[in-house]
């Protein structure tokens, strides 16, 4: 039990510093070939923040431990907005000015809503996981699209000051091979951790990836946010969890249906998914803003951390 919880707790660290040294290979060495800003931070940064999720999705797959994945990816979405928005708004109110993420929240019901349609009949299938994974290249070129139009929006400036430009190529080469050595391994011993924390205490796969994985894969997000806000980046934190969320759905939960397509347990779409929904229509209403500035302030990120606990709380007395 000890070398679990240990193996968990290392897997975590590794698997967060990792993430951020190929973040910062993979954005300076776009910046090297004369990516806008923009375009790096809407793309390729918002792709390579969901690489721990699917890395640890894949290979619990690979594991045989599809529900572990799944859990993953709906827990992580749900740990997100109750968890790394809720404590963020609580340290610090978050104003929206961005038009790019007041477009982005539409697309993310969308994207939510065309999830539910595949796993509706309880399966997910390696069509599914194919339809999944041409809706993320979709999302990739709508995304560069709107990088290129978007030239006068505040998060031009926010992602300008995240990407290291004085990076020198060769230099940003070897921190994005690093990272991803480091996120390979690091995944690899979360997942034993977890399947073996998940066999000692008798919790299915499902529910250790709705919580342990969930929460620790979010740990780098409420990290980058807590940072952001006090930077007064708003929008680059409202951006980065839209951006992971629609690319855990997308990215993510098309790991298990490719790798191990099977029936997963129901409580993923009776439960899991209604509550991601709820979550998702909260920060909506939170940080649209139909008459003015979108903001959440300290008393609604108090809701959202009440929010997620009471679903920890849910997870435990159903388990």
């Amino acid at each position: 039990m000890f070398l679990a919880i240990l193996a968990v707790i290392i897997g975590f660290v590794l698997l967060a510093w990792g993430a951020d040294r190929f973040v910062d290979g993979a954005a300076s060495i776009a910046r090297h070939f004369h990516v806008s800003p923009m375009i790096i931070g809407l793309t390729i940064v918002s792709l390579c923040t969901s690489l721990p999720e699917m890395l640890v999705s894949g290979l619990a797959a690979l594991e045989g431990n599809s529900d572990l994945g799944i859990g993953n990816a709906l827990g992580s979405n749900i740990a997100n907005i109750g968890l790394v928005l809720g404590i963020t708004a609580m340290i610090s109110p978050i104003s929206v000015q961005s038009l790019t993420l007041r477009r982005e929240m539409p697309v993310l019901f969308l994207i939510m809503l065309f999830a539910l349609t595949l796993m509706v009949d309880g399966d997910l299938s390696r069509m599914d996981g194919m339809v999944l994974l041409t809706g993320l290249l979709l999302m990739l070129c709508w995304l560069a699209r709107l990088g290129m139009q978007e030239r006068n929006d505040p998060l031009e400036n926010e992602f300008s000051d995240v990407i290291h430009a004085d990076m020198s190529l060769k230099k940003s080469i070897v921190w994005f091979i690093l990272g991803l050595v480091l996120l390979l391994i690091s995944s690899r011993i979360v997942v034993w951790g977890s399947i073996e924390i998940a066999h000692m205490f008798g919790i299915s796969d499902l529910v250790i990836g709705l919580t342990i994985v969930a929460i620790g894969t979010s740990l780098p997000e409420l990290m980058a946010a807590v940072m952001g806000v006090l930077k007064d980046e708003h929008d680059l934190v409202i951006g980065n969890v839209i951006g992971s969320n629609m690319f855990n759905i997308l990215a993510v939960l098309s790991m298990p249906a490719l790798i191990r397509p099977q029936v997963f347990a129901s409580d993923a779409l009776l439960r899991d998914f209604p509550i991601m929904f709820a979550f998702s229509m909260l920060l909506f209403l939170m940080a649209f803003g139909f008459r003015a500035q979108g903001r959440v302030n300290r008393i609604e990120g108090a809701l959202l951390v009440s929010g997620f606990s009471a679903y920890l709380v849910l997870l435990y007395v159903q388990s």
